[in-house]
Formats: structure tokens, C-alpha cells, sequence
């Protein structure tokens, strides 16, 4: 495993709190999560606490410098998982009154910056 540089690790680390504190909400605001899941899919409530299982399990591997590119695989998996949650929810801003319509499409292009975060934390190799 090769070293990574103060900017890597302090990244990573906050990045691996993020994901905790975001795991932690699934639980703490389970009906606003579920609000935000699309019909198509089943057992809501179900799928945002393994989301926000997962969202756990991923913050604390990301802060392991052992687990830690598993871990930026795993985010990025998640991040394509919970796409269509943030979708839906930009999608139908009427159920969202309040929060503003732009804002619900402003939190899209997020996710890639929390790609681009685990990938250069956890999986990107430094010379």
C-alpha cells in the first residue's frame, strides 16, 4: 500500500465523517428519505436504512488506510445507487415546498463532487 500525502488523509478522514453523519440521518430522518425514493422501487423504508447502513460502513472503511480503495469503489457504487432518489426528488419539486425547485436540481451535479472526493482520497495512486 503506498503512502498518501496529509491533503489524502485529512480528505479522506473528512470525507469518511461525512458519509457517518449523512449514514446517521437515514436513520434520524427516515420519512424524509423515503419521501425522496421513486414508486417504481420497493420497500422504501427498507432500502434507505441499508443505504444509510451502507453510508456508515463506507465512511469508517474510508478512514482505514487497509480498507480504504474499497471503500472509494463502494462510495462511488453508492453514489450511482442513490441517483435516482436525488433525481426523483428534483423531478417531482412539488412535493418539496420547502426547498426551491433550483435548489433540488443544484444538488445533482453534488454527487460527482463526492465521486471526485472518494476517488481522489481513496482510490487515486500519488507518485
Amino acid at each position: 500500500m503506498e503512502a498518501q500525502t496529509t491533503p489524502q488523509r485529512v480528505g479522506r478522514w473528512v470525507l469518511g465523517l461525512v458519509l457517518i453523519g449523512q449514514g446517521v440521518n437515514h436513520f434520524i430522518m427516515t420519512d424524509v428519505m423515503v419521501r425522496m425514493m421513486p414508486a417504481a422501487l420497493p420497500a422504501h423504508r427498507e432500502l434507505v436504512w441499508l443505504s444509510g447502513i451502507a453510508e456508515i460502513a463506507l465512511g469508517l472503511l474510508a478512514m482505514r488506510p487497509q480498507t480504504r480503495v474499497l471503500a472509494g469503489w463502494g462510495i462511488l457504487a453508492l453514489l450511482v445507487a442513490v441517483f435516482p432518489a436525488n433525481l426523483n426528488m428534483a423531478l417531482e419539486a412539488d412535493g418539496w415546498s420547502e426547498i426551491p425547485s433550483w435548489g433540488l436540481w443544484a444538488r445533482l451535479p453534488f454527487q460527482l463532487l463526492f465521486g471526485w472526493w472518494a476517488w481522489t482520497t481513496c482510490i487515486a495512486r500519488r507518485p
